[in-house]
């Protein structure tokens, strides 16, 4: 966190798994998380958004370039505007960009900007 706060960049070493490294290059808390995998396409996708409206652990799922959009215009409309995330894509290679942010202000980045690459989504818990 306090790295984050400082503007000091972060870089994880390359591990097994995608979720780990996101997990901490974003600067939310990793004593208790939760991976999700990837999100329902259809089915139960409003349901898992509602039970995450109060999810007091850091969340973590992947998620496609041709999904993200709609995913984090949905998880802002459940989770309200102001909720932390980072999106995190390309780990471990040359363009390798963790952008943190609101659920409104990554929103607005990637409908602007065509995402490209495999996303790995890191929810803030609620309150932080």
């Amino acid at each position: 966190n306090r790295a984050v706060a400082e503007n000091i960049p972060i870089t994880s070493l390359p591990g097994p798994v995608a979720l780990i490294t996101a997990l901490t290059s974003t600067g939310f808390p990793m004593d208790k998380f939760t991976f999700l995998g990837f999100l329902p396409i259809k089915k139960g996708r409003q349901t898992l958004f509602q039970a995450l409206i109060d999810e007091k652990r850091t969340v973590v799922f992947y998620e496609s370039p041709h999904r993200i959009v709609r995913t984090l215009s949905q998880l802002r409309d459940a989770l309200g505007p102001t909720r932390r995330a980072a999106i995190c894509r390309e780990l471990t290679k040359m363009h390798e960009e963790v952008r943190r942010g609101t659920l409104t202000e990554l929103a607005e980045h990637f409908n602007k900007t065509a995402p490209r690459g495999e996303f790995t989504v890191v929810l803030a818990p609620t309150g932080f």
